[in-house]
């Protein structure tokens, strides 16, 4: 499963709603490529449908659609929301990963 904390939450809602999107259907496309400093980087974006091969999950309201493959590397992440002074976005606290890169944006397992 991943989770969604709070802060994430509300900027999830917010960032749809920027984008004219129904945050109560539309949902949070979560992946993972090859790629980045660390070897592995994070994807995410927004969507409107499920793909055949997609897992879903439900956090804190938010939907939360991964592939199959992504989804392997990303068992018990939590999204969380960073808005501090060093710097705003989205942050994966991934427990699978070994190693990060000092960005955050990407990781080695």
């Amino acid at each position: 499963m991943i989770k969604v904390s709070e802060t994430a939450k509300k900027k999830v809602i917010e960032l749809m709603q920027e984008d004219g999107l129904d945050a109560t259907n539309g949902l949070i496309r979560v992946g993972v490529k090859s790629g980045g400093c660390s070897g592995l980087s994070y994807e995410l974006k927004f969507d409107q449908a499920l793909q055949p091969d997609d897992k879903i999950f439900e956090d804190n309201g938010v939907r939360i659609a991964v592939d199959k493959k992504s989804f392997l590397y990303l068992i018990g992440t939590t999204l969380e929301y960073s808005g501090g002074l060093n710097g705003k976005g989205f942050v994966f606290n991934n427990p699978n990963a070994a190693r990060t890169c000092g960005c955050g944006e990407s990781f080695s397992l």
